[in-house]
């Protein structure tokens, strides 16, 4: 007998202990359509790790800007003749078991969808939906085939590769993995049950303690609650793309060929750390033959119905409710009608995207700078109607199509403990360290790290710059990123960092210009012949290396200048390298490095962009 049918009157099922095949038990709320006797219906699933009473921030629209309640939210979809489950996952809150982040998330969430479907209010069919976390947790099980799996609407997350975007970069660990961690072993089981640990970690000023790496284990912030600096420095220590990897849970590209095809929405921003695994799950899900659709804007994590990102406003079309004429809840009603219940609706677009750029560049009323922007359509990503185009590296410090006649050597030194402060970019949980979204790249008193507040990030030393004239007509970028450097070193481990900026033009409201971040990225220089071993540079000799920045799209108008900066750190955002033992992050010894970036006939370094045609 099902829940349900022992409960007829009941619309709402309060912590039902769902069995996983290990016998642990995870919390679950179900919400029924009204009149319990008319189902079944389809269901609707969304597990997290953040508690499924408890609202989520992003669960607000443009017309709405309070958040909604759980159950107001459920209430949408039970109107619309779904089922809606709302699960923790497994050693969080209501839910038996110990949490390990992100790792037994593909087995939870194949028992959980072949439990929803076995109900007798459940017709069999069950939908998946969330944001970040909720995101993976979709991803995971996805890769695991579930036969009741019908659809997905992943939102700002669902890791295509984990080592690839989430938790490292380029070789390099992604520094919110540590304020999340601190952050959430606050609100652990752990710590509500050890007064004496929970103290020591209200009493902890993280802040402090970014200043005093490289940490060890059982010497860390995270030390009171051994579970939470366990599963953090396991991600700290693995530096090699190996099996550790290569779980479902984390790898979603090494499964995109046998996924079971289903229909499935991929949701991200520019100013969102999931860029890179939004475009990787549609375009390798779409090659195996999945129906995809794929959403780009230029938002931070999850506000996609917001106009802003950091010190910038893209003006009134830049929210998900104008690209889409409806708001993010009808949106998934929508798409879950569509895929479960068979309604016949108008075509989507199979790509949608917001490009920067379009406006005037002066201050609004709220204080920050007016970039504009518009959206477009379009069947892939990158755009069709976009090319590949190379920009070169010129000893001159220019950034120009054609590529320089002479050969040079431009060096700085990198001294790890004086790293170049992080100021905006794709980011999410950095709090208290860093905040996501553009800014004009110029440190301020709040900026983490600052030696020099005022001072423009292109005047340090260890920061190189290249950039174009000012441009004579508009250049449109849309697609993926990235940087061939031909690079030295006087050490056998060192990072390279890229960072693509508009450089808009001087006006009353900025004297200085506004240099405002696009996009940005890192390689560990070791892991440049592969993420699967370990290959100290050569000292004294040139290597090519390429560094992937995270996909964009802007619009460069007349009299703006595209600027690339190169340089070995970008701290928080990334954790910085020791430039000791190639392979070893978390090397005691630090020591400078004295690094030279290669330009000329024989060292076409580059920036690789993908040009829109108007």
């Amino acid at each position: 007998m099902s829940v349900a049918s022992r409960q007829p009157d009941a619309h709402a099922l309060r912590d039902l202990m769902v069995p996983m095949r290990d016998g642990v038990r995870l919390a679950t709320d179900v919400f029924l359509p009204e009149g319990a006797g008319q189902g079944p219906w389809p269901a609707l699933l969304e597990r997290t790790p953040y508690d499924k009473r408890a609202p989520r921030a992003n669960e607000y629209t443009a017309t709405h800007p309070q958040v909604f309640g759980r159950e107001e939210l459920a209430r949408f979809f039970t109107d619309a003749g779904f089922v809606v489950v709302f699960q923790d996952c497994r050693g969080r809150y209501g839910s038996e078991g110990r949490f390990t982040k992100y790792r037994g998330e593909a087995e939870d969430g194949f028992d959980t969808i072949a439990w929803i479907a076995a109900q007798d209010w459940c017709d069999g069919q069950v939908g998946t939906m969330g944001l970040s976390y909720s995101a993976h947790t979709q991803m995971a099980a996805a890769c695991l085939n579930p036969p009741a799996l019908a659809a997905m609407i992943c939102d700002c997350g669902g890791f295509s590769n984990a080592y690839q975007g989430g938790i490292r970069f380029g070789g390099a660990l992604e520094l919110k993995q540590v304020t999340w961690a601190f952050r959430h072993a606050l609100r652990s089981r752990a710590a509500a049950a050890d007064p004496v640990a929970k103290a020591a970690l209200e009493a902890t000023d993280i802040r402090d303690w970014m200043t005093r790496m490289p940490w060890k284990r059982g010497h860390s912030p995270l030390a009171p609650i051994p579970d939470y600096e366990g599963f953090l420095f396991d991600q700290w220590e693995r530096g090699v793309f190996d099996d550790y990897w290569k779980i479902p849970a984390l790898y979603a590209a090494g499964w995109h060929d046998t996924m079971r095809p289903l229909p499935s929405v991929h949701i991200s921003g520019w100013y969102d750390p999931y860029a890179v695994t939004a475009v990787e799950n549609f375009t390798g899900l779409r090659r195996a033959g999945h129906d995809t659709r794929l959403i780009l804007g230029p938002w931070t994590h999850g506000n996609r119905s917001a106009t802003h990102a950091g010190e910038v406003d893209f003006g009134p079309e830049a929210t998900f409710d104008a690209a889409l004429g409806q708001d993010f809840v009808r949106y998934r009603i929508d798409t879950f009608r569509r895929h479960l219940q068979g309604a016949d609706l108008p075509p989507e677009p199979r790509v949608r995207f917001f490009v920067m750029g379009g406006g005037d560049g002066r201050q609004g009323e709220d204080g920050r700078m007016r970039h504009g922007g518009r959206w477009h359509v379009a069947e892939s990503w990158p755009p069709d109607a976009a090319e590949p185009t190379a920009l070169y590296l010129h000893p001159s410090g220019a950034l120009d199509q054609a590529q320089p006649t002479q050969g040079a050597a431009l060096s700085y030194v990198f001294d790890p403990e004086n790293p170049v402060p992080t100021i905006g970019g794709p980011i999410t949980s950095g709090a208290p360290l860093m905040v996501g979204g553009a800014f004009d790249q110029r440190e301020t008193a709040q900026t983490f790290g600052a030696r020099a507040p005022g001072m423009p990030l292109a005047s340090r030393a260890d920061v190189l710059v290249f950039q174009t004239a000012p441009l004579a007509r508009p250049v449109t970028l849309a697609g993926e990123v990235a940087v061939t450097l031909f690079v030295s070193s006087d050490r056998h481990t060192t990072d390279f960092t890229a960072k693509l900026v508009d450089v808009c033009p001087p006006n009353p409201d900025y004297p200085h210009g506004f240099a405002m971040n696009l996009c940005d990225g890192i390689l560990r220089a070791c892991y440049r012949n592969g993420f699967d071993r370990v290959d100290p540079l050569p000292q004294g000799g040139t290597v090519r290396l390429v560094i992937r920045l995270y996909p964009t799209a802007n619009r460069f108008e007349i009299g703006h200048r595209i600027r690339l900066e190169i340089a070995s750190s970008n701290f928080p955002r990334f954790d910085v390298n020791p430039n000791a033992e190639a392979g070893n992050d978390l090397s005691l010894t630090r020591l400078p490095a004295h690094n030279s970036i290669h330009t000329g006939p024989q060292a076409p370094s580059r920036l690789e962009v993908w040009t829109l045609r108007d």
